[in-house]
């Protein structure tokens, strides 16, 4: 009698472990990487059109404006 009722009382707290926190574990995990995944997507994306915008904009710019060196030209402006 003693062993059903420890077989019963396994088999509970399994249930509950299973139902109560792996299976919520893994479904937040799941969401969280598919959640990831789409935003490296959109900075990819993203990443890709500023790049171009840069890499135009770049083109533009004439030679003699590039500083060369360890400080950048700078303009205190007056509010």
């Amino acid at each position: 009698m003693l062993k059903y009722i420890f077989f019963i009382f396994l088999a509970y707290f399994l249930y509950q472990l299973i139902f109560k926190v792996i299976l919520p574990v893994y479904r937040t995990t799941r969401q969280i990487k598919k959640g990831f995944r789409e935003m490296q997507e959109r900075m990819n994306a993203h990443g890709q059109s500023a790049s171009n915008y840069q890499q135009t904009n770049h083109q533009s710019t004439p030679e003699k404006n590039k500083q060369v060196g360890d400080y950048i030209d700078f303009e205190e402006i007056k509010e």
